[in-house]
């Protein structure tokens, strides 16, 4: 327990020891006669307050808990334990039925993998908005992009070399925008991750034809890639990176949870990301027009109390 002492008492016993002549300090010389005040030092700025964030703790793990590192270890070790069982049986795909457009057997085999709090760590353009009190916004971001100082998130390097040594493509099936392709490709190489070609980067925007595409979904682009191979795993951080959310509801993702439970640590693999996602967006409703206390009151009011 920390011991706590009065203030009063604290702040007096400071004032006699200032006063109070140190062992060895030369005692202090007289004023002259004509001397002139010194001039007040000019008040201190007060520190500017920090608001609350309801960011700050998430990242705060992601960046300095050994938990976090521990987590996402733990997930790609499982998965590379797993990969040469997929290799082996030619049926085995990753893809749900409505998105496998043909067939995969016989097909280079390869794997999906989101970007962003998959395999790049964006976590310092998380800590910076919470730092300045700010949101998400498409022009810093694309900045942070441009940057290219994301670091791979722990364990991911180590399972895609495994994974290309064993003649397996990477597919990094992404939310960022095409038009951050080169840099987001660059940012994969520098931290050591594989990258066939430009191919391999499938971002939003990226058009596939007969498919139209749902907002930020990801059905689309996981159809095309199953065109040319046979998915042998998928890698992300939300439900959605597995799997069209059709319904951004708790009764829509419990049920996507419940069809295909037994898929996860076998074909899908799911990351540990607090900071932010569709899971957040369900409590308000989806609704990012809300100001940011309207959204904060919603999540509040999804906690569950044990009543």
């Amino acid at each position: 327990m920390q011991l706590r002492v009065p203030l009063t008492v604290l702040a007096c016993a400071l004032a006699l020891a200032a006063c109070k002549p140190q062992p060895g300090a030369p005692a202090a010389a007289a004023p002259a006669a004509d001397a002139k005040p010194a001039a007040a030092a000019p008040p201190a700025a007060a520190a500017k307050p920090t608001g609350a964030d309801d960011n700050l703790n998430a990242v705060l793990w992601m960046q300095r808990s050994v938990e976090y590192r521990a987590s996402a270890e733990t997930i790609y070790r499982a998965a590379a334990d797993k990969l040469d069982v997929a290799l082996k049986q030619p049926n085995w795909d990753a893809l749900v039925p409505d998105e496998r457009g043909n067939a995969a057997k016989g097909l280079k085999p390869a794997v999906v993998m989101d970007v962003d709090e998959t395999v790049l760590d964006n976590s310092p353009y998380q800590a910076r908005l919470v730092r300045d009190g700010k949101e998400y916004d498409e022009v810093s971001w694309d900045a942070w992009v441009a940057e290219k100082k994301a670091k791979p998130v722990p364990g991911v390097v180590e399972f895609a070399k495994a994974a290309q040594a064993k003649g397996v493509t990477i597919l990094y099936l992404s939310n960022r925008a095409v038009h951050l392709k080169d840099a987001t490709l660059a940012n994969l190489r520098s931290v050591g991750l594989p990258v066939a070609d430009d191919s391999v980067f499938l971002g939003l925007g990226t058009v596939v034809k007969g498919c139209e595409q749902n907002g930020s979904e990801k059905n689309c682009r996981r159809l095309l890639a199953g065109k040319q191979y046979r998915v042998l795993m998928q890698f992300g951080d939300q439900i959605g990176d597995f799997v069209q959310v059709v319904a951004n509801t708790p009764e829509g993702r419990d049920g996507l949870l419940e069809q295909y439970h037994d898929w996860f640590g076998e074909r899908w693999w799911m990351l540990p990301n607090p900071s932010y996602g569709s899971w957040e967006a369900m409590t308000f409703n989806n609704d990012y027009s809300q100001s940011r206390d309207a959204r904060r009151e919603a999540k509040r009011k999804a906690l569950d109390l044990a009543p």
